[in-house]
């Protein structure tokens, strides 16, 4: 018996947070009190775009991009084309939805391409099958370059994606890392940056000085990072246009690491190494000069704005082994939120406000977690020899973090996880990379 499509809805969701069971509400849309559960992923279909002129490959092309974004979720399972009954060869063309019916698809994805020199343009509409009615806000027109094909693919299944589930989208998103080569003993690094699902890799830097830790603007247009080439660790500005770089704070017998912006894009946080002791400093860089923002003997690393940038989530070994601690963003002693085994490093605060990531170590064994913001629902998502640095995507749901094999030759790559533990996978890359930081949306 086929499962009606708001009910399978609300299953879907059910995966995405904690809380009470799935309710639905009576009239209008759903509305969902989302709760645990393990699902079968949501049959969709999704027909090969139609070529309304000029498209040649294009058009199966992005459908291709739109169906590995959707089955990437963990969330959809798209039907076959060899199990269609129906064919779409006209996008304003009549639906024989009864034939969806019967291959069980719960929704229907159709679309249609045209090119002109190098514009494109990618129309597409999303279907309730059950009621034969299109999604609310799923019918939508995107254009562009021809260069920029895989983005419309990426803004077609964000909608879909955002329809279905109702959160944030994050496929048309980039990432910047650390793209590796060479023995572990001698590892040569650059900065790189890539689409979040691993394609269209550009290199920003070269492989001369070792290069760690980037991190987008809440823009999306200059990259933080920390920069060895004057033989210490300095904090560099990148803007990811022009390229242009200048180095932040470059004071005598220092050394600067793990910056990060504000959400306002206006300060820079990061830590500052001077006479052995490393504390919190902010810089702002409208010229408001440098304010220590916490006085300890211990080290005082890997700061992190809450998302109304009224607090920073930071890691202090101030009791021995590193902790996770909150202060406000003026500064301050802080508070300490963890309180489980081991070793707490690397927190970030979720772009939803509700969550904080982390790196977490204990017998042996390294994980991704998340906690709430008092500490609380503390949750280990992954487990292996070495697992850091986790990073969020712009939707909150998401986490991509470095994990390195075992033994004298050990690889790092990139891996995501959503935040309930489920669909974790490996980011492919064209070598061993590392210090994955994402992007927000892109404009």
């Amino acid at each position: 018996m086929r499962t009606p499509f708001r009910t399978l809805l609300a299953v879907v969701l059910g995966i995405l947070t904690l809380a009470a069971a799935p309710v639905l509400a009576q009239s209008g849309p759903p509305r969902i009190v989302i709760g645990p559960g393990v699902i079968e992923p949501m049959p969709i279909a999704v027909p090969t775009f139609v070529d309304e002129g000029g498209a040649g490959d294009y058009a199966r092309q992005i459908t291709r991009v739109v169906i590995s974004d959707l089955e990437g979720t963990g969330f959809f399972r798209t039907i076959g084309e060899d199990a269609h009954i129906s064919r779409i060869t006209s996008f304003d063309g009549g639906i024989a939805f009864e034939d969806w019916k019967a291959i069980n698809a719960q929704v229907l994805v159709t679309g249609a391409v045209s090119v002109a020199g190098d514009r494109i343009t990618v129309k597409f509409r999303a279907y309730d099958v059950f009621n034969g009615q299109v999604l609310d806000g799923a019918a939508l027109q995107f254009a562009g370059t021809t260069q920029g094909w895989r983005r419309m693919a990426h803004k077609v299944a964000d909608v879909v994606y955002s329809k279905i589930t109702g959160e944030g989208g994050y496929f048309d998103s980039r990432v910047v890392f650390v793209s590796e080569s060479g023995p572990k003993n001698a590892r040569a690094k650059r900065l790189a940056v890539m689409d979040y699902d691993g394609a269209n890799v550009q290199y920003l830097t070269d492989s001369s000085a070792i290069v760690l830790a980037p991190r987008f603007s809440p823009t999306g247009d200059r990259i933080l990072y920390t920069s060895y080439e004057t033989g210490f660790p300095r904090i560099t500005l990148m803007d990811v246009g022009s390229l242009r770089r200048q180095t932040l704070e470059e004071q005598p017998g220092t050394m600067t690491f793990a910056p990060r912006f504000s959400p306002d894009g206006q300060t820079v946080v990061f830590s500052l190494e001077r006479g052995g002791n490393t504390d919190i400093y902010a810089l702002s860089l409208g010229g408001g000069g440098l304010r220590q923002l916490t006085n300890s003997p211990s080290i005082e690393t890997a700061p992190s704005f809450s998302p109304d940038g009224s607090q920073i989530v930071f890691e202090s070994d101030r009791t021995g082994t590193p902790q996770i601690y909150i202060m406000p963003a003026s500064g301050g002693e802080g508070t300490r939120i963890s309180g489980g085994e081991g070793r707490y490093g690397t927190p970030v605060w979720s772009p939803r406000g509700d969550y904080i990531a982390f790196t977490k170590q204990n017998a042996g064994r390294f994980h991704i977690g998340v906690m709430r913001t008092d500490g609380s629902e503390e949750r280990l998502l992954t487990a292996s020899f070495l697992d850091e640095g986790p990073t969020w995507a712009p939707n909150g749901r998401v986490l991509m973090f470095t994990r390195e094999t075992a033994g004298a030759g050990g690889q790092t790559s990139l891996w995501s996880v959503d935040i309930t533990g489920r669909n974790l996978k490996q980011i492919p890359t064209e070598g061993p990379a590392s210090d994955p930081a994402w992007s927000p949306l892109l404009p």
